[in-house]
């Protein structure tokens, strides 16, 4: 297909406006022979003349009088599109779907406040969807609005912010013999079997690694898919669990060590934190409700103390 130069069209616009070429080179500052010939492709692009002389003035044809309100919208129209959007946008009027992907782990920790804070938009809807594995699938092809969680394979066009860092605790039963240690070392640690979460199913993880570079291991009794699966396993039985500490401090309102149910404990080995993201694909990054959520989101991950 030959398409049409659109430049054309604020030419054309001007010409129509001011009815005189040289009015009309003078206003986009171009020579007036340069706005003659930009005329001449006008015509053979309409097949119309637009503008003819009339003694000493010009005059529009039949044709270019039909069309100058039509040009002079298409102008303001083309213009709106390739400019930021200036409408003021009402959180309140908004009505949507947002499907989030994040692991149980982080609707435990803040669902329940993303929940209450999202309800200054009544229509909004935050839609919850699992995140069995680390991919920007759901993102590239629309099905995902945002995914909360650690970077994984996303590709270079995926955007990225990190949201806040957190780190692994050990975790018992109340009632268990490592609540009775203060601090735990690392031989009690390896006294006791070990329940471990993986979506995946793996069994070895970061304390399996650094562990081995210390030349020990220990003994792994269970995989579950999820921290909070890992965290109610321990806690009805002596297995030790490793989660994020937001896990532990979001239940009850407690803080991360002397909950009721569960003792939490300082890891006797050093084991990398990890960044907690909001990742997004680069389609939505201006859209003003998008923009709402990742706001809101963060504000109440921040108010959490996260």
């Amino acid at each position: 297909m030959n398409e049409p130069d659109f430049n054309l069209l604020i030419a054309l616009d001007m010409l129509l406006t001011e009815v005189s070429v040289v009015a009309a080179a003078r206003r986009l500052n171009l020579s007036a022979s340069a706005m003659s010939r930009t005329l001449s492709r006008l015509r053979s692009a309409t097949a119309d003349p637009l503008l003819v002389r009339a003694g000493r003035h010009m005059v529009l044809t039949p044709y270019a009088q039909r069309i100058r309100e039509r040009t002079r919208q298409a102008v303001i129209d083309a213009r709106a599109v390739l400019r930021p959007c200036a409408e003021e946008f009402d959180v309140t009027t908004l009505a949507r779907t947002f499907i989030i992907r994040s692991n149980e782990g982080f609707v435990e920790a803040y669902g329940a406040a993303l929940i209450a804070a999202a309800r200054v938009a009544p229509q909004v809807l935050l839609c919850f969807a699992p995140k069995p594995e680390k991919s920007a699938s759901g993102l590239r092809e629309g099905w995902v609005d945002l995914e909360i969680g650690v970077l994984g394979d996303t590709g270079p066009e995926i955007r990225l912010q990190a949201l806040f860092r957190d780190r692994f605790v050990g975790v018992v039963r109340a009632g268990h013999p490592l609540a009775q240690r203060d601090p735990v070392t690392l031989e009690d640690y390896l006294a006791f079997s070990h329940v471990v979460a993986s979506r995946r199913g793996k069994v070895r993880g970061p304390v399996d690694e650094a562990l081995s570079n210390m030349g020990l291991s220990r003994n792994v009794a269970a995989v579950v898919p999820g921290f909070p699966a890992a965290l109610a396993v321990a806690r009805s039985s002596d297995l030790v669990a490793l989660v994020p500490a937001s896990l532990v401090s979001s239940r009850s309102g407690q803080q991360s060590h002397g909950c009721p149910d569960v003792f939490a404990f300082e890891l006797p080995l050093n084991v990398e934190g990890i960044t907690v993201s909001l990742i997004w694909h680069p389609r939505l990054e201006a859209d003003p409700g998008h923009r709402w959520l990742r706001q809101l989101v963060r504000d109440c991950c921040h108010s959490a103390g996260a």
